[in-house]
């Protein structure tokens, strides 16, 4: 694969994957369509063969794939993890509001986000919708993507504010609800956005029951750049990864040991839910393919001891403009490699053999890497690595790609370090 391949199928997913609820479905179907075989949470015993392929979806929004080698046992056990979730919007329950002329919508924040970036920006609504099913306990759910610009939020005019550009505090429950419609002449109009959901669906309004649904700019990514070496996009962070864990997982040529890719959800809001990195999902499930495989809980706990992850989320690259954010000597620039993140404080995981093994990867393949460290008296962000490794007590490194603009509308990474990064873990999913 080259650059410009390696770009253009991360578009193409980042365009599909308008919600984690898509990406994961994205992700689930690319890997049904290689063979792979779905595995059910009901199922009370798994029927896995060795050299088999297996997902397990308990939940829309995250996603767990297995490749077993011919030996799984002899091998070892090998793990890239990402999130599908990304900063957004998201919509309140009873989200219709009418007021001075205007349909608007009531969204509360997900994740950290850079507010001032989706102004002004055509929107649209992706998400999971629950419907009334055949048992209470049994809802009919379904993906839904409205697709065309319907919403915007509105800046306030320069002369009703002129000191914007000195810089404002935007009041998430004011200042950034989305412009729906005009009244015209209604006086009243109820749950508007119940009914227009309810025509998307072709269902009756009152069969809607719940429903996860977020914003997000209908503007797709891009390349840039006079050479075009840059990608622009909504969602890099973290679908570049996702992208990245999924065509390592289906390239991966071990003939033994276990390599496996774990698509968590809400990372953005701390991991801590049954679908995060902080669950005991994952390290329920993992024991359970080995105990499916004939082998007994103690080669799990072996296999635990000496096996590695990488946990693969963005990282944070010099800024162009404010390169004194940055550590003095550790600097990742786009396109200057994969990014080997760590720091004192854990809140990366990894440590001094952990950063050695994907240097190691790194040199053996050719693939340039580069060191990120928070400069010494900035906070920086964390990952999903740290809480995964503590559930799953097995040597995690945290890596990415060097990116621009993290937790903006729209993010900024390198071209070729996307295609670096595949390369990274399509050798680590390889390697004897």
């Amino acid at each position: 694969m080259n650059t410009d391949i390696a770009a253009d199928k991360l578009l193409d997913f980042i365009a599909g994957s308008p919600s984690s609820f898509h990406a994961a479905a994205g992700a689930k179907q690319r890997l049904l369509d290689a063979g792979f075989t779905e595995l059910l949470p009901a199922q009370s015993n798994w029927q896995l063969q060795a050299g088999g392929r297996y997902i397990f979806a308990p939940y829309d929004s995250m996603l767990l794939a297995f490749s077993l080698g011919e030996k799984p046992a002899a091998g070892g056990l090998r793990i890239a993890a990402a999130h599908t979730d990304f900063p957004c919007f998201k919509l309140k329950p009873a989200c219709s509001i009418a007021e001075n002329g205007y349909k608007k919508l009531n969204i509360e924040a997900y994740g950290g986000m850079i507010l001032n970036t989706w102004l002004d920006r055509p929107l649209s609504v992706a998400g999971k919708v629950a419907l009334r099913g055949e048992s209470p306990f049994l809802p009919d759910c379904r993906l839904v993507d409205f697709e065309t610009p319907l919403l915007t939020i509105p800046n306030l005019a320069i002369h009703m504010n002129r000191d914007v550009n000195k810089g404002i505090a935007l009041n998430r429950q004011k200042d950034m609800l989305p412009l729906a419609g005009l009244l015209g002449g209604e006086t009243a109009v109820g749950e508007f956005f119940q009914t227009r959901l309810a025509e998307k669906i072709g269902c009756q309004e009152e069969a809607i029951l719940a429903f996860d649904l977020a914003l997000y700019p209908v503007e797709t990514g891009c390349r840039l750049g006079f050479d075009k070496e840059l990608i622009s996009s909504p969602r890099l962070d973290n679908l570049s990864s996702v992208q990245a864990c999924v065509e390592s997982l289906l390239g991966g040529s071990r003939d033994n040991g276990i390599n496996a890719v774990a698509l968590f959800d809400h990372e953005e809001v701390g991991s801590r839910t049954k679908q995060g990195a902080g669950s005991l999902l994952f390290a329920q499930v993992l024991e359970r393919v080995y105990m499916a495989l004939g082998l007994a809980r103690e080669d799990y706990l072996a296999a635990l001891s000496q096996g590695y992850m990488f946990s693969v989320d963005a990282a944070h690259a010099v800024h162009p403009n404010v390169p004194e954010k940055s550590d003095p000597t550790n600097r990742p620039i786009l396109n200057g490699g994969v990014v080997l993140k760590t720091s004192a404080s854990q809140s990366y995981a990894g440590d001094c053999e952990a950063a050695a093994i994907a240097k190691a990867l790194c040199q053996k393949y050719g693939i340039e890497a580069q060191h990120f460290v928070n400069r010494s008296d900035v906070v920086g962000g964390s990952t999903l690595g740290s809480i995964a490794s503590t559930l799953l007590p097995i040597r995690t490194m945290d890596i990415g790609v060097g990116m621009l603009a993290m937790h903006s509308v729209r993010e900024v990474i390198g071209a070729t370090d996307q295609l670096s990064l595949e390369n990274l873990l399509r050798v680590f999913f390889s390697e004897a």
